[in-house]
């Protein structure tokens, strides 16, 4: 059993949006759930769970708006959270972006979205894909396409629909690796991880078994394959379609997919990582006159390779003005309501190394730096690469009309929360 009744609330915490699925909590107990969270916050112990009388309210907070399910039961609070979370997802689907403004423009829409989404108290239709076959939206108004629900319902395979039919049967896989790096001033590394994410693109006929290969550690040790170029995954997410059961037995990654994008599987890595580029960088900072800024940003990685879009942001003191550059490659430019110089390179092969050079004037009033300096950030995209050497093995694609399909696969490493501190 999950949720007695689902709200959505303004930041004031005015209901938008209820709705009571099993009729034993009355509509009024929502008027306790503001007072109390502001209570619980005023005294340092808030908590995802509230509790006023007999009544649980389990909430998340999402844009300007609160997402409060309540109920009376000692219920399942991991299943309605994801319930909560999957409201969000639904909705952003459908709106694009979940806000009060969204929510008041598509009331009839956001209300048959919460009928199909639980019944009781039970989760019922929770993917976007499927409720799209039967409520379509054309601007603020509901049209009932379709006067029955689709068979996808209630089978068994609820994430995908029969009879899809494409005249060429692809499938592209994105493997995406975001970078965390956080460097202290002596250039030493206090937190490095990699966080990966497999998204597909299916455009499949009929119902398709897909079965991924990758160079996971585990299966190379339960195959007795060397271990040299494998890859241990950490904190692996799938997507529903997944049969976790297979994959805990022999690790392999079987599925029928949804049609269309999804995201298959998350994972992280926890393992040291070469700074991919490397920043150095001289402040000479002259007493009520100016301050002179050199950087240094080297490429350490691949010379085969080439980072796209790098953009290298350098902090400067509040009070700078006059600014002057001389850059080796690319471009710079001063954004002064950010107190940053931001450094662009369109592009930037590997083992290279590039110059910045920056000239600010100062007020004669000299001005106490009370904090340290922000860290140096750093943007970039590097295609057809992984930092973590993980490989698309192969993917087999089974279907009962035995077509042929082409698998696709790209790679991309970025920049995730990349940080160098100067001081």
């Amino acid at each position: 059993m999950s949720a007695s009744a689902v709200f959505i609330l303004d930041v004031k915490g005015k209901p938008l949006i209820s709705r009571n699925y099993k009729g034993d909590v009355a509509m009024s107990e929502i008027d306790h759930f503001m007072p109390l969270l502001m209570q619980r916050e005023e005294e340092g112990a808030l908590t995802p769970l509230l509790s006023h009388g007999r009544v649980h309210f389990l909430w998340i907070k999402y844009s300007n708006l609160y997402l409060v399910a309540t109920t009376l039961k000692n219920a399942n609070a991991s299943l309605v959270y994801s319930f909560l979370y999957k409201i969000v997802e639904v909705f952003s689907e459908y709106f694009k972006e979940l806000e009060e403004e969204s929510i008041r423009d598509n009331f009839v829409i956001v209300y048959e979205l919460l009928d199909e989404l639980m019944d009781f108290g039970f989760p019922q239709t929770t993917d976007s894909k499927i409720l799209q076959e039967y409520i379509t939206q054309q601007g603020n108004k509901l049209e009932t396409g379709k006067s029955r629900v689709p068979p996808t319902v209630t089978n068994a395979v609820s994430w995908r629909s029969e009879g899809i039919k494409y005249k060429k049967n692809e499938v592209f896989i994105d493997v995406i690796e975001s970078v965390n790096l956080l460097v202290n001033a002596n250039g030493s590394v206090l937190l490095s991880e990699i966080v990966g994410t497999i998204k597909l693109k299916v455009f499949l006929s009929g119902m398709p078994e897909l079965r991924l290969g990758l160079n996971d550690r585990v299966l190379f040790e339960l195959t007795g394959r060397s271990k040299n170029k494998s890859v241990e995954l950490e904190d692996v997410k799938f997507h529903q379609c997944v049969r976790l059961s297979r994959f805990d037995n022999d690790r392999t990654i079987s599925f029928i997919p949804p049609d269309g994008d999804f995201e298959l599987m998350s994972y992280r890595l926890s393992t040291q990582v070469k700074p991919l580029i490397w920043i150095e960088s001289v402040i000479e900072k002259f007493s009520h006159s100016r301050v002179e800024i050199m950087v240094k940003a080297k490429g350490q990685f691949k010379k085969q390779s080439v980072a796209n879009g790098v953009e290298i942001s350098v902090p400067v003191p509040s009070d700078a003005d006059s600014p002057r550059f001389k850059t080796s490659v690319g471009s710079a430019k001063y954004v002064p309501e950010k107190n940053m110089v931001i450094w662009s390179i369109k592009s930037f092969p590997g083992g290279k190394e590039y110059l910045m050079r920056a000239h600010f004037g100062l007020p004669s009033v000299e001005k106490e730096e009370v904090e340290g300096r922000p860290p140096i950030g750093v943007k970039f995209e590097i295609p057809y690469f992984t930092v973590s050497g993980i490989q698309v093995r192969y993917m087999k694609i089974i279907e009962k009309s035995g077509y042929q399909a082409l698998p696709w696969v790209r790679y991309i490493t970025q920049s995730g929360d990349y940080q160098l501190r100067t001081s």
